[in-house]
């Protein structure tokens, strides 16, 4: 009698795995670089486009006269300071983060090469995704991967997009995007 139990069970079980063979167990499909990429730069299309903050600094206010971006309007006493209006230019190209149209240049001395002022470009962009790592599977469940994310400057005048080459801008950030499977499909879960 045990024996015959052992028999039916162990039938049952083969039975079992036999229909799940040929009915075909559904596995997760594979997450690609390029579709994880594709993911990643879906979501920053759908998120409104926005300016690039460039960071300017002494060379970059010589490289904004010399584009005609701002010339300088004022003097201050201590040869130090100065106030720079943008042209008309200079406003087709970018814009103040605190709006007008006034630059106070205030470094502390004459040496002081630290001293920057932000601008927003006027050509609005979404970031770009680049430069996928290898996807991990991770402790969740899901997958993840490191990538590049970068601004674009496109529309952006040459002029402005040499000062944002200066040193002291950041055009290129390293995140890392975390991928969940819903329904029998990869999805973007977050990015970091």
């Amino acid at each position: 009698m045990k024996k015959s139990l052992n028999l039916k069970i162990f039938g049952a079980a083969a039975l079992l795995s036999a229909s799940l063979l040929f009915t075909g167990c559904k596995s997760a499909p594979d997450l690609t670089q390029a579709n994880a990429l594709a993911l990643i730069q879906a979501k920053y299309d759908q998120t409104p486009a926005a300016g690039a903050n460039i960071t300017v600094d002494d060379l970059g206010m010589r490289q904004g006269v010399a584009a005609k971006y701002w010339t300088r309007t004022t003097i201050y006493p201590n040869k130090i300071w100065a106030d720079f209006t943008l042209t008309a230019e200079g406003k087709k190209a970018l814009k103040l983060p605190k709006g007008g149209d006034v630059i106070q240049w205030r470094p502390e001395s004459a040496n002081d090469t630290k001293y920057s002022i932000v601008v927003v470009t006027v050509a609005a962009n979404h970031l770009k995704a680049r430069d996928i790592k290898e996807i991990a599977d991770e402790v969740s469940g899901g997958k993840g991967a490191q990538f590049t994310e970068a601004v674009s400057l496109d529309g952006v005048p040459d002029a402005l997009q040499n000062i944002a080459h200066n040193p002291g801008n950041k055009l290129a950030t390293t995140r890392q995007a975390d991928f969940l499977l819903e329904d029998g499909v990869w999805k973007l879960h977050s990015i970091v």
